[in-house]
């Protein structure tokens, strides 16, 4: 966590995510940095832990939305803004928006991490409904289906969100 100096633009935070990945790559890990920063100014930075801690959800963007919300007590990031590195891909960018992060600024583009052998170009096809093979959903009711959401809305102490 940094202070945030409030002439810094977002090519500035940009260059800081940029950096953040370049040293990844130097230390081991997969060539994506990011950044939050919060309302209050802070910076929460981020680097691809996929390969170093085996969690395939342990991209840059989640790894700094995680250290944000842990650090200000909170899952709820209005306000903040997300600096990445690469374009997010459709998990990173769930991830923001279930922390309600309010804006989200990349520098390369997927295009660029595909020629990288990063292609998540199937993620995209696959939530656009072109790929539905990729991960086979599919619904199945079973008699006690509704009983979570019975009990989130009969528990009187519920955290809403």
């Amino acid at each position: 966590m940094a202070a945030h100096d409030a002439a810094q633009s977002p090519e500035d935070y940009l260059e800081h995510a940029v950096r953040l990945a370049v040293q990844n790559v130097a230390d081991g890990g997969g060539p994506f940095g990011a950044v939050v920063v919060t309302p209050d100014g802070r910076l929460h930075d981020g680097v691809n832990r996929v390969t170093r801690d085996n969690d395939p959800t342990a991209h840059a963007e989640v790894v700094a939305i995680r250290r944000a919300a842990s650090e200000l007590g909170s899952f709820n990031l209005s306000g903040s803004v997300l600096y990445s590195s690469c374009e997010p891909c459709p998990l990173c960018l769930s991830a923001a928006l279930w922390g309600r992060v309010s804006r989200v600024y990349f520098a390369a583009d997927r295009h660029g991490a595909a020629a990288a052998g990063f292609d998540d170009a199937v993620f995209y096809e696959y939530f656009d409904g072109n790929r539905p093979d990729l991960l086979p959903v599919q619904h199945t009711d079973v008699p006690a289906s509704e009983a979570p959401f019975d009990a989130w809305r009969g528990h009187k102490n519920r955290t809403k969100y």
